[in-house]
């Protein structure tokens, strides 16, 4: 019995998506709160990585607040003049393009009431040389393996769907 090259493509092309994949973050302003009045964002911030890539949303009443995009001189005056972007749908999703800090503000008046938050964005971190993961690779724990496994398995089995049910 021969082996099809479809399956051996459709199963590197599986396992190459699975175990090379990586997805933005969603970072939610202020989680399930939103971006209302009274809340902490800079506590909300401080608690949160952010990455180039990663997307910050903001979920709010559209008929009341909105979102501005400014400089440090707007984040700390509250000011919008020279706004470098803003939105108002009460669900906006701004992709974080750059490693740099951002600034956001309410621009109805709120940003004097807290509604403002400054994130900084860190590189996306390097993969790891040939050398590092062999390393890491030995030193890596036991609980790490089932996460692998899983994957694999996972990878595998979605490999296989097309010959389950007939396609090739």
């Amino acid at each position: 019995m021969s082996t099809s090259p479809h399956l051996f493509y459709f199963t590197v092309f599986f396992f190459i998506f699975f175990f090379t994949h990586t997805s933005a973050t969603d970072h939610i302003v202020g989680a399930n709160k939103g971006w209302n009045p009274g809340i902490n964002y800079t506590d909300w911030a401080n608690n949160q990585t952010f990455y180039v890539t990663d997307l910050i949303s903001f979920r709010y009443q559209k008929t009341q607040y909105n979102v501005f995009m400014v400089n440090q001189s707007g984040y700390d005056n509250c000011t919008t003049e020279g706004a470098l972007g803003n939105w108002s749908s009460g669900k906006d999703f701004i992709t974080l393009n750059k490693s740099q800090r951002y600034y956001f503000i309410c621009g109805n008046g709120q940003c004097f009431s807290g509604m403002k938050v400054s994130v900084f964005v860190h590189p996306l971190p390097s993969p790891p040389s040939s050398k590092s993961a062999a390393v890491a690779a030995n030193a890596s724990s036991e609980s790490a393996t089932p996460l692998i496994l899983h994957k694999g398995l996972r990878a595998l089995a979605i490999a296989a769907v097309p010959f389950w049910i007939g396609w090739i």
